[in-house]
């Protein structure tokens, strides 16, 4: 059985005392005169590409985009994406494992949960030269890392989720309910733990110590879904990587989700997709 191929940041044989990884590359530079293609893969890492000027498609979990200028890409990892990024394109590539960027702050961390949640993100000239200039910074720290580098650039990472989370959805207001939003945080990653297991939502509730009927409250409050819709969102979204980004047998996927009836799994997937899951493997490609 094979799996989707996933992709980590080489480790820094100059660094070997720090943990976590980073990265940060000119585009210009990275393209050096020729197209960027990549096929359907994952990363272990976050995953940012702000483009000043660019031409091209980027495809996130089957959602494709136009890439245009003035744009941002966020990826949060275990995301499958493909990417053809025309040679010409001007901006920055940036990478991190999630135990490099460890704020004390749990606002911080709040700030990225809801920034890496908006996968694309159009701007205009003069909201992306704010973050140009921060991005420029953060390369500036990499190349030349001088004393407490790591610590500067975690400082301007906040800086730069802080103004992209202001151009493409809003701080949250003193009225917003952050207990709701905590609680949905931790069901997001309860859900991609443990969803090929645990359908049940009683289970979810028991875990963050609440009533089902409460954990569905908060569901609808934050994102108008009920607690299972979310858990089935998860599956289905696992099910269309395994099936474009792996050639496995629907058999072995259903079985890898939990499933041990296909046939029910392929009832599954066509009540809520319209098509079989051959059927979506061919189309879509």
């Amino acid at each position: 059985m094979t799996k989707i191929p996933v992709r980590h940041i080489a480790p820094s044989i100059k660094e070997p005392k720090f943990s976590g990884r980073f990265s940060i590359r000119d585009i210009e530079t990275l393209l050096s005169g020729k197209d960027m293609v990549q096929e359907l893969h994952r990363h272990s890492f976050f995953y940012i590409l702000a483009l000043e000027k660019g031409k091209g498609e980027h495809v996130i979990d089957f959602v494709s985009y136009t890439i245009g200028d003035y744009s941002v890409f966020f990826m949060r990892p275990g995301q499958v994406h493909q990417l053809k990024l025309k040679n010409g394109s001007k901006g920055y590539l940036m990478e991190f494992t999630d135990d490099f960027y460890t704020p004390l702050e749990k606002s911080a961390l709040q700030v990225l949960r809801r920034v890496s949640s908006r996968n694309y993100c159009p701007l205009d000239a003069g909201r992306f030269k704010k973050l140009r200039f921060t991005l420029a910074g953060i390369l500036e720290e990499y190349s030349s890392k001088q004393e407490r580098y790591r610590e500067v650039i975690g400082s301007s990472l906040n800086i730069f989720f802080i103004e992209l989370l202001r151009q493409s959805q809003g701080l949250p207001s003193a009225g917003d309910d952050e207990y709701r939003q905590e609680r949905m945080d931790e069901l997001q990653a309860l859900i991609e733990l443990y969803a090929a297991e645990h359908r049940q939502v009683a289970f979810y509730a028991e875990k963050l110590r609440l009533t089902p009927y409460q954990l569905n409250a908060v569901t609808r409050a934050t994102r108008d879904k009920t607690c299972s819709e979310l858990i089935n969102e998860h599956l289905l979204l696992e099910a269309k990587r395994n099936l474009l980004a792996t050639s496995n047998q629907v058999n072995q996927i259903a079985w890898e989700l939990g499933y041990e009836d296909v046939s029910y799994f392929i009832r599954f997937f066509k009540k809520h997709t319209g098509q079989s899951p051959e059927a979506f493997r061919v189309n879509f490609k």
